[in-house]
């Protein structure tokens, strides 16, 4: 009996000395491909942060994202957890209906406010004689969570929230979905997101392109050719969830309009360099960037749009172009309002 402790010591021993030495030794990535994030990096030792417990916090986590063959454990604990002990969402991930999806839960009303703040601050400085338009676009999850009995937040009232703390009414608020709540069920929605992502699919977005410049009172009426990427895309959630998920295709939408535009603050509408890249969805206008002009020679009207967006904005724009002389898109993440005026003019634009 005491050969037997004294043998199981030794190999608990072995195995966390072994696994010690490899992850001193063992050279790990600084940017996570499944997670498309930068991971954490050895915290730097202080008498200040080691009285205060911030050391050994960021440590901690350190040890924990620079674990080795760490997506391997990730999958483990994601498939024990989900298929072997029942539990219906892995760190708030869930699969439902051929997607994987993040709850959204609880409303974050800071958030709501902080975002007002700083549209309330570019309408007043620089929108104050522009008609300006809001479209609320609701992630796959206000669908999906409804359907499968995941917490998600009062979708309602975060329009109502967004709407009241930016002095908006709904009679300039588009919902960016469509025409009729009946109409715009999961079937529908879940068709216009990427199965792994939040993020939807440009083949799937013309109507509500229409509906958007319907509210704006311009008409849309070109066609489009359909393209399809060769590289497979992850979505985000593939790789958040550590499950296996079978991937996806990205398809994007081109005519005589888009083709003879010219971008200025992107390499182009559809940027192939970046759809070979760690994130092909940045193939639409380069990815994020602070000020993105496109100009179409073909639209003499002198029409002029400014958008404030993010991802779902890149795959957006390319369809409102035949309506304007110009697409100005502003990305507020990345360029102060302070300095909007600088970049962008806002005279006569919607």
């Amino acid at each position: 009996m005491r050969k037997k402790k004294h043998g199981l010591i030794i190999c608990i021993s072995v195995f966390f000395l072994g696994m010690s030495l490899w992850a001193i030794l063992s050279k790990t990535p600084d940017y996570s491909d499944s997670e498309r994030r930068v991971l954490a990096k050895l915290p730097k030792v202080s008498t200040e942060t080691v009285l205060s417990g911030e050391f050994a916090e960021d440590f901690d986590t350190y040890a924990v994202e620079r674990f080795p063959a760490r997506d391997l454990w990730r999958s483990v604990k994601a498939y024990a957890q989900t298929k072997v002990f029942g539990q219906n969402d892995n760190n708030g991930i869930y699969t439902a209906d051929k997607h994987i999806s993040k709850m959204e839960y609880p409303m974050n009303e800071e958030m709501i406010k902080h975002a007002a703040q700083v549209l309330n601050a570019v309408q007043k400085n620089h929108l104050q004689e522009n008609d300006v338009y809001l479209a609320v676009v609701p992630d796959k999850n206000r669908y999906l969570a409804e359907e499968t009995g995941h917490l998600a937040m009062d979708y309602d009232a975060f329009v109502h929230a967004c709407l009241q703390s930016s002095g908006w009414n709904e009679g300039n608020t588009t919902q960016a979905k469509a025409p009729t709540e009946e109409q715009m069920r999961l079937q529908l929605y879940t068709a216009l997101a990427f199965g792994a992502d939040s993020i939807w699919r440009q083949e799937q977005i013309v109507d509500v392109a229409e509906r958007i410049s319907d509210a704006m009172g311009v008409n849309l009426s070109e066609e489009y050719g359909v393209f399809r990427m060769k590289k497979p895309f992850e979505g985000v959630y593939a790789g958040q969830s550590a499950l296996k998920w079978e991937s996806d295709t990205i398809s994007y939408l081109s005519n005589e309009t888009i083709e003879q535009v010219i971008v200025t603050g992107a390499d182009a509408v559809y940027d192939m360099k970046k759809a070979t890249g760690r994130d092909p969805y940045e193939m639409f206008l380069s990815g994020n960037q602070p000020v993105i002009t496109i100009e179409n020679p073909l639209n003499d009207s002198g029409k002029r749009l400014v958008i404030f967006r993010d991802s779902f904005g890149s795959s957006l724009a390319p369809l409102l172009i035949e309506a304007y002389s110009e697409i100005v898109l502003v990305d507020l993440r990345y360029i102060s309002s302070d300095k909007l005026g600088e970049y962008v003019g806002f005279e006569g634009a919607d």
